[in-house]
C-alpha cells in the first residue's frame, strides 16, 4: 500500500533523569516538564520520573524498575553526549536493549538513542536540544513509537533528507519539510 494509517496506543511510560549536577541538586531538571508536556499530547500514563546519578548500574536499574512495572517505553534524560561522565548509553546496553542507533542525522536532535527491550520496549535516550529546542529528533520519533511502528536504523537514516529543522520564526511543524 501506498499509505499505512496506524492507530496511536496507550503507553505507560517511565522517565529516567541521569547526572550528578540534577541528582545532587546543583542544578534544576529541565527535562522533566518538557518531556512530560510532550507525552501528554498523546494517551500517555506517566509512571514517574527518577532522577539518578552518572553511575551506570543506578541508571540500568532504574530503567529496569520502569520495565518491571509495566512500562510500555522508557525515556532516559541526560548523559547523552562523549564525554566521560555521559554514562546513559552504557546503562540502556547494560539493560539489554537492543540499540537501533546511536545518533541520527538531525538537527537538532543528532545524539538520540533508539533501542529496543525484549524486540518490543522502546528505550530512548534523549539528547539535550529536547530540554531547549522546540521541535526535534524526538517530536519526529514519538508518533512512530506511539503507533507502534517499529523503527529501524535505516529509517533513521532516511531523516538526513530534512534532518534539519529552520527553527523558522512562526513555527508550523509538522507542515514543513523537517523530517521529511
Amino acid at each position: 500500500p501506498l499509505l499505512k494509517v496506524l492507530p496511536y496506543k496507550h503507553k505507560r511510560v517511565g522517565i529516567v533523569t541521569t547526572g550528578n549536577e540534577v541528582y545532587h541538586g546543583r542544578i534544576k531538571d529541565g527535562f522533566g516538564p518538557v518531556v512530560k508536556q510532550k507525552l501528554a499530547e498523546y494517551d500517555t500514563e506517566i509512571l514517574g520520573q527518577t532522577i539518578v546519578d552518572d553511575n551506570i548500574d543506578r541508571i540500568a536499574n532504574a530503567i529496569m524498575e520502569y520495565i518491571n512495572q509495566g512500562a510500555d517505553m522508557v525515556v532516559c534524560t541526560g548523559g547523552m553526549s562523549v564525554d566521560p561522565d555521559d554514562t546513559t548509553p552504557g546503562a540502556i546496553k547494560k539493560t539489554g536493549a537492543k540499540i537501533v542507533s546511536y545518533g541520527a542525522p538531525v538537527l537538532p536532535g543528532a545524539m538520540f538513542l533508539l533501542s529496543y527491550y525484549k524486540n518490543d520496549i522502546p528505550v530512548l535516550g534523549l539528547p539535550g536540544c529536547v530540554m531547549y529546542s522546540k521541535r526535534t529528533i524526538f517530536d519526529l520519533m514519538l508518533p512512530r513509537i506511539m503507533a507502534d511502528d517499529k523503527i529501524t536504523g535505516n529509517d533513521l537514516n532516511k531523516l538526513g533528507v530534512g534532518g534539519l529543522c529552520l527553527e523558522c520564526d512562526i513555527c508550523v511543524f509538522p507542515n514543513c519539510g523537517f523530517g521529511r
